[in-house]
């Protein structure tokens, strides 16, 4: 296997993407300034590494923003803002840095992943989540986008990023969810149809996090890219409590944090986003210091 171009880079990008039109709990669109306001630049310059914030793309809110379809909620206004999102993660790439996308919500992978695809070809993803983001429009109990950019990033969904080569953009075959503990019925079928490799919360209480996150990256790896997408929902609620989607029985904080090593600790990481914090709902912004240490792990910070 090659190494992805991305994997050793010492330059980092930002990329703030404030959007909270995939959900329905207002607040994760100033999740991208908590994150920031925990010290995330310091800290990865810490680690040695030459950090630039891009600042965030243009978003709309909700009270100018149209629904348009009820069973994907204000699509257009999203991939407008996923357009802006791939193209300054392409730029990210092309200059020869690592891009870290800050949301927002979930949706905002779809616009990560269109970028990847655009700099690198098809590449892999590590989705660490409480959910699957395997919805598509019909299937959808809710039409909220953040439960779809899986599905949309797999090709299933229809969604036209305007610029950017029409989805899939991940192969299926490299694509690991970890963490998962709920699941809709569609998102099951489809699983099940597509051969999508799931590691729930019960494969990592009996196999342990190490053993789960070793498979995990030998699916991911590969040619292109290796992208890894942090929902902090993956979480449990007792260390991550500012999300809008909280499920008990999440990753703890060591779990989390270990995972992120392993990816570290192999130098195939190109790229990765952390999405879902919510300052409204968090306590002491305990869910933005956690990120940041996230985001620490999986550039390569260790204890000794």
């Amino acid at each position: 296997m090659e190494n992805n171009q991305g994997a050793h880079n010492k330059k980092v990008g930002i990329i703030g993407a404030a959007l909270d039109l995939g959900q329905s709990r207002r607040g994760v669109d100033m999740g991208p300034s908590a994150i920031r306001y925990s010290g995330l630049d310091q800290r990865l310059l810490s680690l040695g590494l030459e950090v630039a914030d891009e600042g965030d793309v243009i978003v709309e809110i909700p009270e100018i923003a149209h629904v348009e379809n009820p069973q994907a909620r204000y699509l257009p206004t999203i991939l407008l803002a996923c357009a802006q999102i791939a193209a300054r993660v392409q730029k990210e790439i092309e200059n020869g840095s690592t891009p870290i996308v800050l949301g927002g919500d979930h949706s905002v992978a779809m616009g990560t992943l269109a970028g990847l695809h655009q700099a690198y070809g098809t590449g892999g993803v590590m989705w660490v989540d409480a959910h699957g983001d395997m919805n598509r429009p019909e299937t959808s109990p809710s039409g909220n986008v953040h439960g779809m950019p899986l599905a949309a990033a797999l090709g299933v969904c229809g969604f036209e990023i305007e610029g950017f080569a029409a989805s899939p953009w991940v192969d299926p075959e490299r694509v690991a969810l970890v963490g998962v503990r709920d699941l809709d019925e569609g998102e099951k079928a489809f699983v099940r149809e597509h051969g999508i490799r799931v590691f729930t919360m019960t494969d990592i209480d009996r196999r342990g996090i190490a053993g789960v996150i070793h498979e995990a990256i030998e699916i991911v790896e590969g040619d292109g890219f290796f992208h890894v997408s942090f929902d902090v929902d993956s979480c449990d609620p007792e260390i991550a409590p500012g999300v809008g989607t909280p499920v008990m029985g999440g990753l703890s904080y060591r779990e989390a944090h270990l995972a992120m090593e392993l990816v570290a600790e192999r130098g195939v990481l190109t790229s990765m986003e952390v999405v879902e914090v919510n300052p409204i709902l968090d306590v002491r912004n305990v869910t933005g210091s956690l990120a940041v240490e996230l985001v620490a792990s999986a550039m390569g910070a260790t204890i000794l």
